[in-house]
């Protein structure tokens, strides 16, 4: 439903037609929404007793968080017209972006909520089934509040992260993005043989530092 929802936005806002700090902001926020659920379901997928889930979860996440971002961004942007039908249109440099970022930083995400799972003691499992809940209760009642609690500062970190390599949708998928906007500012007549590259790239810095901060 979630990307069902992404897709109307993506399509009825014409987001091609957007650039700079925008389409950097939108990415973040998007890939955010769609990644920490998602990295929640995968890392209580790992620490499942079913072999095959426990198999499947561990298989993609490690197989993700070993490749480059910046080589998924490439084959998201060149190679992904070999792997669709004829009759189905390759979404759009954006959609791509968000897809590449929200399964990359998924990845992550469980790996952070599943060391927060692990910092918490077999008690609180126990006194969860003394008091006579079911699995499912005892992990979202009980262990799963604290250890989302206990990984905020990493997830945070991770989530910045994420927001500062959305510049690099711009290379690899050619978004004009801030940075992109940042280096084309310089290359315009007006501005040729200023020597105004550093102070553009500040204030890109700038941004997104005051970003990061909030």
């Amino acid at each position: 439903i979630q990307l069902a929802v992404i897709g109307n936005v993506l399509r009825l806002s014409e987001l091609e037609t957007w650039g700079g700090f925008l389409i950097n902001f939108y990415i973040a926020v998007i890939s955010i929404a769609l990644s920490f659920p998602i990295g929640i379901l995968l890392a209580l997928a790992r620490k499942s007793s079913m072999p095959i889930v426990r198999l499947i979860s561990t298989s993609y996440i490690e197989l993700i968080r070993g490749a480059p971002l910046f080589v998924l961004l490439l084959l998201a942007g060149v190679a992904l017209e070999f792997f669709l039908p004829s009759s189905l249109s390759a979404p759009d440099e954006i959609a791509r972006a968000v897809t590449v970022f929200t399964l990359f930083t998924a990845a992550y995400s469980a790996e952070i909520v599943r060391g927060g799972l692990q910092s918490i003691s077999k008690g609180q499992t126990e006194a969860g089934k003394a008091l006579g809940l079911n699995t499912i209760k005892i992990i979202f009642l009980i262990t799963l509040p604290q250890a989302l609690r206990n990984v905020i500062p990493a997830q945070i970190g991770q989530f910045i992260s994420l927001f500062k390599d959305t510049t690099l949708a711009g290379a690899a998928l050619g978004l004009f993005e801030l940075l992109a906007i940042g280096s084309a500012i310089t290359k315009q007549y007006d501005y040729l043989g200023q020597g105004l590259i550093y102070e553009s790239l500040g204030f890109i810095a700038l941004l997104f530092c005051v970003g990061s901060y909030v």
